[in-house]
């Protein structure tokens, strides 16, 4: 990028230190006025006209940047052009000053473009000045020159003009009760949540339920929003929308999150809301005629992810994002990487599905093997391992257990990466397998996981150990499952109409 001439940057601060810009937006100038000099450099504008400055907002605005900050380069553009014509005034000023002091020296007078020498003063139209008897002519330029020596600087040069520009406020721009951009707020929400390793769930929720609490603000500065928009907002919530108790404690979440990493501001208690009442909720639970009739309904290899999501209680994101590496079939174990909240745990593999398991590998091997003399990128890597090991995507270890069966197209990097079998493609089929089966049941992927519980459950497994296997942070999440089961005093109870 083109750099500041020295003597443009050096009268530039001076300028700015002139007309009262606080200190910590200088910094900020110069920056602008950089970016200024490196566009009309590029694309042939005269930096000293001021009809540059439009094409260069255009480019701020493609380029992305907000509201704020291209009022900011304006600014900061517009005092370089004012700084620019005092610079030349100043130049004409020290012209016709050594021209009005040369003709001072040759002893004559400028009246309205008039040469007045010595020999025509009339001796009837006199005035008095230094006990002397000089013409009214006379007179009128030594007025005019005392004026011009008043205003010249110790160093030889005009004062500059005052800037034709409004005054300085403080601040680049009030703080809007509405109509205010939010983007900033966005681009620092992901950020936030990315630094902290939360999942793409979580910042599409976050941003969702931002964008909702903005769209009730109607767009208010973020500098105005307080507690009290909460409140209004979990209570439109709650009375007007009728949303679900868990829904509301989402948006809660949400919001206490942008308050405090993004906001930059204490959100303190919240009383006063209408919340609605969380009710007990008792999840649906498949028998194992029901589970077998629905993994009948289904071809490979959606049967094979049926079975390890009831046969290992995994979650259809953590199955789909197994690995081969993932697998010991030695030690007839399961890692899973990475599971919700970021979380490892082992899993036994059920002796049942090691064939099949083997026969998936074998397949996921000869893909792969095609894939490479394909000249195919790799697979996608989670975080910076792709950085850290520059290699493993193309690895066998580090390739999808259940892979997509065509390659995505990445349009940054003009590269052809395979990704694992999308979730919805399950979705699809297990709705399909349950209308199938015939099963009047509300079934879903999540259902093969809370049947493998209460399975669990039902033969006696201590309570702990379910929960290390599901993967609950607490153990009042897997005590649910009591309620899917009938009890032993419940088992002897009887209904009246069996009296």
């Amino acid at each position: 990028m083109l750099k500041i001439p020295p003597d443009i940057q050096l009268s530039y601060k001076s300028f700015l230190e002139e007309k009262g810009v606080p200190l910590e937006y200088r910094q900020h100038y110069l920056k602008w006025l950089r970016y200024y000099l490196d566009f009309c450099h590029k694309y042939h504008f005269d930096r000293r006209s001021p009809k540059s400055l439009g094409p260069f907002l255009q480019k701020l605005a493609q380029k992305r940047q907000t509201v704020q900050q291209q009022q900011q380069a304006r600014k900061a553009i517009e005092l370089f052009h004012d700084l620019g014509t005092q610079q030349e005034g100043l130049k004409r000023g020290n012209k016709a000053f050594a021209k009005q002091s040369n003709t001072a020296k040759e002893g004559k007078g400028v009246v309205r473009g008039k040469n007045i020498g010595t020999s025509s003063i009339d001796s009837s139209k006199t005035g008095q000045a230094n006990g002397s008897t000089i013409s009214a002519s006379e007179s009128s330029y030594r007025r005019r020159y005392s004026r011009l020596r008043a205003t010249v600087t110790p160093a030889g040069h005009y004062p500059l003009p005052a800037a034709k520009t409004r005054p300085w406020t403080g601040v680049e721009q009030g703080p809007k009760p509405a109509g205010a951009d939010w983007r900033k707020i966005y681009d620092n929400l992901e950020t936030a949540v990315r630094v902290r390793h939360y999942s793409p769930r979580t910042l599409k929720a976050y941003r969702n339920w931002t964008r909702q609490f903005q769209t009730f603000t109607k767009s208010k500065d973020p500098v105005l929003v307080d507690v009290d928009d909460v409140k209004r907002f979990l209570s439109y919530l709650a009375t007007k929308r009728q949303i679900s108790a868990s829904s509301q404690n989402q948006a809660f979440n949400a919001l206490l999150f942008l308050f405090r990493h993004v906001f930059g501001k204490g959100f303190g208690r919240v009383e006063g809301v209408v919340r609605a009442k969380r009710k007990p909720y008792i999840p649906v639970v498949l028998s194992r005629e029901e589970i077998d009739k629905i993994i009948g309904a289904m071809h490979h290899p959606y049967d094979l992810i049926a079975k390890l999501l009831y046969g290992c209680g995994l979650r259809l994101s953590e199955c789909l994002n197994l690995r081969v590496n993932n697998f010991n079939f030695d030690a007839g174990v399961l890692t899973v990487h990475d599971g919700k909240g970021q979380k490892d745990r082992t899993v036994p593999l059920p002796m049942t599905l090691v064939p099949d398991l083997k026969k998936q590998l074998e397949l996921v091997t000869n893909q792969h093997q095609e894939d490479l003399e394909a000249g195919y990128d790799g697979v996608f890597l989670y975080g910076q391992l792709e950085k850290k090991y520059k290699n493993a995507p193309k690895e066998l270890a580090w390739q999808w257990f259940f892979p997509a069966k065509t390659l995505t197209f990445v349009p940054d990097t003009r590269e052809y990466r395979r990704y694992h079998i999308h979730e919805t493609r399950f979705q699809r089929w297990m709705r399909r397998a349950v209308r199938k089966a015939r099963i009047p049941k509300r079934a879903s992927a999540h259902t093969l996981r809370h049947s493998f519980a209460s399975h669990l459950l039902q033969a006696n497994y201590d309570i702990r150990t379910i929960q290390e296997l599901l993967g609950h942070s607490d153990v009042r999440t897997t005590m649910i499952y009591t309620h899917t089961i009938q009890s032993v005093t419940k088992k002897d109870a009887k209904s009246p109409l069996d009296f």
